[in-house]
């Protein structure tokens, strides 16, 4: 996951709503069951999906009252210890 990537959609999140975000994972996790990806193409929409789930977690701990930098950090160090297990 990279953090760049879960900040700017965040910022989508914020001048919009997730809705959009949602839909676009439910149109990638559809095109991800397509026979015809090339496993790189299958990478880059894997990584496309985590880093949107990503942003979507996120969005929901600033939601429950988390500040916007203390959720992104607390994400991150979430996710880079499980990696590291």
């Amino acid at each position: 996951m990279r953090l760049p990537l879960i900040k700017h959609v965040l910022a989508f999140v914020e001048a919009n709503d997730e809705d959009w975000v949602n839909e676009t994972l439910e149109l990638l996790e559809h095109l991800a069951d397509s026979p015809a990806l090339k496993d790189e193409e299958l990478e880059v929409i894997g990584e496309l999906i985590s880093n949107l789930y990503g942003s979507l977690e996120v969005n929901q701990m600033i939601k429950s009252g988390q500040d916007k930098k203390e959720a992104l950090n607390a994400f991150m160090k979430r996710v880079t210890g499980s990696i590291d297990n």
